[in-house]
Order: C-alpha cells, then sequence, then structure tokens
C-alpha cells in the first residue's frame, strides 16, 4: 500500500492543533488523573503506568508512577499506539521484531511488557494513551484487556469534560455585558474569575431607558450546575427588564427559576439595582448583603440584605431599599469568594480603602481581584464597581 506524505503530514498537522486544544500539556499534577494511575498500577500490579500525551517531538506525562514526566517522541511505543489508533500489546519487546532494538528497550527503562489505549481529542484524533508497562515479559488475559480500556475510558471522560468546561467558559463569558451603559456620568466595570471553568456567580448590567439596571447574584454550589442556574436568573432577570419596578422584576424571575430551584435544592442570592441620572438607586438585596457605598467624604454605608434569597420559601414581599450616590461616590458590590478570599471579617474595610484609592472602576476591580488572588480563593468571585463622576 502506497502511503501518501502529504495526507500523513496533513494528519499529523491535524492531530497536533488537535493536541494543543486540549490545553493541558505542561500542565501540573490533577488528583482526577492521578486516582487513574494509582488504581491502574494496584490492578495491573506494574511498576510503571502513563497517562501520555504525544507532542511533537515528544512524548509528554501528564500522569505518571515510575517514569520520567517526559521522554523522547521517537522510538516510544505510546507514539506506535496513537499511529494505529488502537490498543497495543506487547507481551515481550526483546523478541517482537518491531521493538527488539528499541532504544526504550536496549536501554531505560528495559521494557520488556506494554499495553496501551489510544486517548482523542474531542474531534476523534488520536492524542495520547493510557498505557501500562513492565520489564518483565507478561500476558494480559481478556478480562484484563476490557479493564484496561475501561480506565482510558474514564481519562477519556476526563479529558472531555475539560472540552465541556472550556466550551460552557466560552458561552458563558458570551453572555457577560460588552459595553458601558449609556448613562453618563458614571463608571462602571466588572470582573469574575470562577473557581472551577465556569461560574455560579454572574453580573450583569443593561440600560432601561435613561437608568441602567446592574445585578449580581451567586448560586449556591459551584460548576456546571450552579453556572446553568446562574445563567436561568440573568435570562429570567432581563425578561422581566419592562415591568414597573425592582420588586416586580425580582418576584417575576423568581417565579420564572422557582421550579428549577428546587428541584436542584439549592438558592441564588441576589442585589439587583435601578441607578437613575441624578445618582439615586433603587436596589432589592435578596439575601446578598455585599454591597456597600463608598463615600468620597471617607466612609462606607454597607445595604442590608433585606430580603431571603431566591429558591427560599418568602411569607412576605421584598423590600426594595433606596440610596443616593453623590459625586465621586461608589457603589461596590462583591460575592462571598471575594470576602473569603480576603479573610472574612476585615474584608469590607480592605475592599473600602481599594476602591476610594483606585482612580478608576477597572482599577478597582483589577485590584480587588488581584488581592483575593493573594489569599486562598475557593469559591468564585465577582467584583462590581459603579463609580458616579465630580459632577
Amino acid at each position: 500500500m502506497v502511503v501518501d506524505a502529504d495526507s500523513v503530514q496533513q494528519a499529523e498537522f491535524r492531530r497536533q492543533r488537535a493536541l494543543a486544544g486540549l490545553g493541558i500539556l505542561d500542565s501540573g499534577p490533577e488528583a482526577r488523573f492521578d486516582r487513574i494511575t494509582r488504581l491502574a498500577q494496584q490492578l495491573f500490579d506494574v511498576p510503571m503506568v502513563s497517562i501520555t500525551l504525544i507532542d511533537q517531538n515528544r512524548q509528554w506525562r501528564k500522569s505518571q508512577l515510575g517514569l520520567t514526566t517526559e521522554a523522547p517522541r521517537e522510538g516510544a511505543f505510546c507514539d506506535v499506539t496513537v499511529r494505529q489508533d488502537a490498543a497495543l500489546i506487547v507481551s515481550d519487546a526483546s523478541v517482537d521484531e518491531r521493538f527488539s532494538e528499541n532504544p526504550f528497550v536496549l536501554g531505560d527503562p528495559h521494557l520488556r511488557f506494554y499495553a496501551g489505549e489510544p486517548l482523542h481529542a474531542p474531534g476523534g484524533d488520536a492524542v495520547g494513551t493510557l498505557c501500562v508497562l513492565d520489564t518483565v515479559p507478561r500476558e494480559l488475559s481478556p478480562e484484563q484487556e476490557r479493564v484496561l480500556r475501561d480506565l482510558a475510558d474514564w481519562v477519556q471522560a476526563e479529558l472531555d469534560r475539560d472540552d465541556e468546561l472550556d466550551r460552557a467558559a466560552i458561552a458563558q463569558k458570551g453572555l457577560l455585558p460588552r459595553r458601558q451603559p449609556r448613562a453618563p456620568g458614571f463608571d462602571v466595570a466588572a470582573a469574575c474569575e470562577p473557581s472551577r471553568g465556569v461560574s455560579g456567580d454572574f453580573y450583569d448590567w443593561y440600560d432601561v431607558d435613561d437608568d441602567f439596571c446592574v445585578s449580581v447574584a451567586d448560586v449556591m454550589g459551584k460548576g456546571m450546575a450552579a453556572a446553568i442556574v446562574a445563567a436561568s436568573v440573568r435570562t429570567a432577570l432581563r425578561s422581566a427588564m419592562d415591568l414597573a419596578d425592582l420588586q416586580a422584576s425580582v418576584e417575576a424571575a423568581s417565579r420564572v427559576v422557582e421550579e428549577d430551584l428546587d428541584q436542584l435544592a439549592t438558592f441564588v442570592t441576589l442585589f439587583h439595582a435601578r441607578v437613575h441620572p441624578d445618582g439615586t438607586i433603587d436596589y432589592l438585596d435578596a439575601g446578598h448583603g455585599l454591597a456597600i457605598i463608598v463615600r468620597h467624604t471617607g466612609r462606607f454605608e454597607r445595604l442590608p440584605a433585606g430580603s431571603l434569597p431566591l429558591g427560599l420559601p418568602v411569607f412576605e414581599p421584598r423590600t426594595p431599599g433606596r440610596i443616593q450616590l453623590g459625586p465621586r461616590d461608589a457603589l461596590l458590590c462583591v460575592s462571598d469568594g471575594i470576602l473569603d478570599a480576603l479573610g472574612g471579617d476585615h474584608a469590607l474595610t480592605r475592599l473600602e480603602a481599594i476602591v476610594r484609592g483606585s482612580a478608576t472602576a477597572a482599577g478597582a476591580v483589577s485590584r480587588i481581584l488581584s488581592a483575593a488572588r493573594q489569599g486562598i480563593p475557593i469559591d468564585d468571585m465577582t467584583a462590581v464597581v459603579v463609580r458616579r463622576s465630580d459632577r
């Protein structure tokens, strides 16, 4: 059979692009992969196990036992597995004409036994392997071959989950506001950093007549499920933007997501405000309690959480509040992930100082996230700043 060199080159280019798209090369150790290699070592009683990715000139190991993190690609058993895109089992490499002169057989680590299953990128290109290795000849039973295949499927599921999270993160970023509100005289900025690729926090703002609304919400929980709930709450709030007042719009949004929240046994804290051109802010705080007004005069006021979160039984109507934002004053609202990372009790005082010492809303948000990263972030982190100009 004649092999088309151009086709092989194109296939390799496509494979390398798929591998790069995983975003996993040269990343640090992860328990979810290390758990699989440890289990494989126990099940097969072998000294060496690896989750290997075949890069351009090297084999790089995301998780390994008994091997180095990387080695040359040339001569790699895993490269053969990837190229044939099928399981490769070598019982005794020293008598296998394909491998008897192989540098990994003649030299360190002096391989005799190899069994590997291919791993694939989302588009189907083979990019790596899960393999078990030994320095003595071995045979695998059909049952052991099935076990290795099952473990490879587990690794594959972890790789696929990363891809799903990446696509979800891109979609979630697409829901964030992309421009400043039309209202003159206000500087608005925000940022959200998820703890797991996608966030259960969200922020939003949008114009309503001459005013603009701004929201910060925090779903109990993290990851994909919380992100889906957050997207639902955002959509519900936006769909109610034409209602007469904040109370009506929040109650309408609450009814839309009530069944989903009940089924998931979760709740959502929410700060939702409408900012008027004269600096008047009408707001409704549903269990959030992390909004403050930073006065240019040198003090700050914490806005009370006067209502229960969405998803919890409410026996009285949620009550809105009103406050005036003077020239050079700022509204700051954060999620509890910020407070946790900053150490809790005195975090609001630190946040107030950061906002007061920043020339712009974007500068304040950047400094808040930077300070939080120096702590121990364990939750999604969101910060929104609305600063009124000095006129």
